[in-house]
């Protein structure tokens, strides 16, 4: 590719200019059309050595595409898509419109695969790591059957919900993990600086202390004697859990106990199951067979244990077994969504009520997350009390005791 500068008008008549990298100048022209500019001139750039003259700091302010990225572009593909505009004219607009460098490159990565006869989604498959290799199989089933408008329409619903959930869930455990980190500080400077010096004062009684105090005094010596196997014990222990997670069989553990917490696991089950849900009546619709569709939504659901259910149903219809006696058998499925299924098997109606359990699940998973805060701030005062509670009777039982002692001693 060569870079080309160009000068031109848009659509209120005003003079433009900038450059763009393609393969010849008609592909600027067809860059700069996309975005609404009737190119006037167009010429290969004398200053092509700049473009090598890269910061070589950039990197540290280089930001990566996201998944916000990934919703835009997914949007922006279907306004084009339903207006008409040829796939590499499309590629060629939100390459010269993108603002983050990364997304440049990889429009352009993109690109260069489109003309060089590869199809969309095995261009996108170059990233798989972005986008998924549901996004991916769901690109390649609109490619086959001619409905990639309303393929990319129903990926960007698909991503905004799982955005929002993630969002909101975020907010909804930010207040509670900022208390728990100022909790955490306050423990250790307590034991660092403040109890030391009650136990040199504690030391002149010459009595015995109560059990909480001396329980207070042993803990808060063994972090000032201990405190650099502390420090490398915590890391130790993040990178062996950290690694053990990235195991399958640590994986699947550690998903199938999350769904079980306390609070939040259900708000987890839920959100899950309306992914499975959404994902599964979408590839549904889009003519993906049964078989396929399980196979690759149980690689969306992001939670290894729903995903071994997942596989475990694909393996039931297989078989010859129903669609709601594998959901049965997974024992993931409240009696109400296994109702439904059933109802969607015999009706022929599976895909609209597949849809309608995704909005039941999403509508209890957001009841769920407003009402998460509120239920996990009980649980935190009540541990922030006895925490404070342990600290006051520990360093004030001996000095009562001491004022006790000297009031006896003084009234005899």
């Amino acid at each position: 590719m060569a870079i080309y500068d160009w000068r031109g008008r848009n659509n209120r008549g005003e003079a433009v200019s900038g450059q763009l990298e393609a393969m010849t100048e008609g592909g600027v022209a067809d860059q700069l059309m996309s975005i609404g500019v009737a190119p006037v001139h167009i010429a290969v750039s004398k200053a092509v050595d700049t473009k090598d003259k890269k910061d070589p700091l950039a990197f540290l302010t280089a930001r990566p595409v996201d998944v916000d990225d990934v919703l835009i572009f997914s949007r922006q593909m279907y306004t084009l898509n339903k207006a008409g505009v040829p796939i590499l004219r499309a590629f060629a607009g939100l390459e010269a419109s993108a603002s983050k460098p990364a997304m440049v490159d990889l429009l352009k990565d993109v690109r260069a695969s489109l003309d060089q006869g590869r199809e969309l989604s095995v261009a996108l498959g170059r990233h798989v790591a972005l986008f998924g290799n549901f996004y991916i199989s769901m690109i390649r089933v609109g490619e086959m059957t001619g409905r990639l408008t309303e393929v990319f329409l129903r990926l960007n619903e698909h991503m905004e919900f799982e955005r929002d959930v993630r969002e909101r869930i975020k907010q909804a455990t930010r207040y509670p993990t900022f208390v728990l980190l100022a909790m955490a500080a306050a423990i250790v400077i307590l034991n660092i600086f403040v109890i030391p010096v009650f136990a040199k004062v504690f030391a002149g009684f010459n009595t015995e202390l109560p059990l909480i105090t001396r329980g207070l005094l042993g803990f808060s010596n063994w972090m000032l004697n201990w405190w650099p196997l502390l420090i490398v014990a915590s890391v130790v222990v993040a990178i062996g859990v950290r690694a053990y997670l990235r195991t399958p069989g640590g994986r699947y553990n550690w998903d199938a106990r999350k769904l079980k917490l306390p609070i939040i696991g259900e708000i987890i089950l839920k959100a899950t199951l309306a992914r499975f849900a959404r994902s599964f009546a979408l590839s549904s619709q889009s003519g993906v067979p049964l078989v396929q569709a399980l196979t690759v939504v149980a690689q969306t659901v992001d939670n290894a244990f729903i995903g071994a259910r997942i596989e475990q149903m694909r393996d039931g219809i297989e078989r010859g077994e129903s669609i709601s006696r594998c959901a049965a058998a997974t024992g993931v499925f409240t009696p109400v969504v296994l109702q439904m299924i059933n109802v969607g098997e015999e009706t022929g109606e599976l895909d609209n009520l597949l849809f309608e359990i995704a909005g039941m699940y999403e509508r209890e998973t957001d009841y769920n997350i407003k009402g998460l805060s509120a239920a996990i701030e009980p649980v935190l005062l009540a541990v922030i009390g006895a925490l404070v509670l342990l600290l006051a009777l520990g360093v004030f039982l001996p000095l009562w005791n001491m004022g006790q002692a000297a009031m006896g001693k003084g009234g005899g």
